[in-house]
């Protein structure tokens, strides 16, 4: 056991965060025109401030990575200067944040893609799952396997996206290769039965998410280099046969790129940390930087985690909606307020900015 608390500074690579709460990813579908985050967006993450790190909601590399309606991309010049405003409102409270990469692969709609193409993946196998284009959930369209040569350029995506990312004021940038996405469609072979380099083994399998990290690594550099991966998640209707072996292996080789932490779902997003056997302590183990726990993390179990040292950060998603000062409530062990599930996707500032810090809302 070990006398670390979760209210005091962490060095994360060069940067020194306040405390050891991470407000993890979270998507509400409110970009504005040309998939620009707007000023209600620079107001809510400037709201959520005191968490120790900020990592912002999936933000698409590429027209063509959007699977869902009204998400932020990183991808042109007005989205790069949107962004700005978000981080300019983040540092100017002393906070952090790193933007999360996302191509989510099959996970898409052809009303979202350009000229109303097939969504693209590892293998033609349509996900079992919905997305929200149009605005509703409706199941997603069916993909077309990604020819060899077109690998190449989505690489670059992730690194062009990076680069921008930093030119937007980012501290640094985390790689989504969770939750059913292209990379984990790649690793994983519930989704991905390819005869090439890419697929097949763990080996091959692995391939394009490493190397999409060494590719934002040499771009940006390994400190600015996070990475979400969710080993035995099936979010998205995704499945793996060998999730240890895939996982450790990719670990073993995200370690060897030293890349400033591993964001690790543990177990089903947003549901049962249990689904499956798996063995966690072992990535910890393997993995010689920061090591972030994500999955249905409440005070007393963050606590007691960090006390045994099976994590560094801790990742707090739905709680932060309705709660902008999460790091205070918890700190005190303040009442936290419910969010409303209505207002969760899409629409304005109701449900967005207007929950209230626990201040303004004992004093009206």
């Amino acid at each position: 056991m070990t006398s670390k608390t979760l209210f005091e500074p962490y060095t994360l690579g060069s940067l020194t965060l306040s405390n050891r709460i991470v407000m993890a990813p979270l998507t509400r579908n409110r970009a504005g025109p040309g998939f620009v985050p707007g000023d209600l967006a620079a107001e809510y993450y400037g709201q959520r401030a005191s968490a120790g790190l900020l990592i912002s909601e999936a933000t698409q590399i590429s027209q063509q990575g959007q699977g869902y309606q009204d998400t932020p991309g990183i991808y042109s010049q007005a989205q790069i200067e949107g962004w700005r405003k978000v981080t300019s409102a983040v540092h100017a409270k002393g906070g952090r944040i790193f933007l999360q990469l996302w191509h989510v692969g099959r996970v898409s709609h052809i009303d979202l893609q350009e000229n109303g193409a097939a969504p693209v993946a590892p293998s033609a196998i349509r996900a079992q799952t919905k997305t929200f284009v149009n605005n509703g959930f409706v199941d997603v369209s069916g993909p077309r396997a990604l020819e060899l040569a077109e690998l190449p350029r989505i690489v670059d995506d992730f690194r062009q996206a990076a680069a921008n990312a930093i030119a937007a004021g980012f501290d640094g940038v985390e790689i989504h290769g969770a939750n059913g996405y292209l990379l984990d469609q790649f690793a994983k072979d519930g989704a991905n039965v390819r005869t090439d380099a890419y697929g097949g083994s763990v080996e091959n399998r692995a391939r394009l998410m490493l190397e999409v990290t060494a590719a934002v690594v040499n771009e940006i550099g390994a400190e600015r280099t996070g990475i979400r991966i969710s080993p035995v998640s099936p979010a998205n209707g995704i499945s793996s046969s060998d999730p240890q072996a895939q996982f450790d292996y990719i670990v073993d080789k995200l370690d060897a790129l030293d890349i400033a932490y591993i964001h690790v779902v543990e177990g089903a997003t947003g549901g049962p940390r249990d689904i499956a056997p798996f063995d966690f302590g072992s990535l910890r183990r393997r993995f010689k930087n920061t090591y972030i726990a994500n999955n249905g993390y409440d005070l007393e179990l963050a606590a007691l985690r960090l006390a045994e040292d099976r994590s560094d950060l801790f990742a707090f998603g739905r709680p932060f909606i309705a709660n902008p000062d999460l790091v205070e409530r918890l700190k005190t062990r303040a009442p936290l307020a419910a969010l409303d599930p209505a207002t969760l996707y899409g629409g304005g500032s109701a449900g967005y900015t207007d929950y209230p810090a626990l201040s303004a809302a004992s004093n009206p």
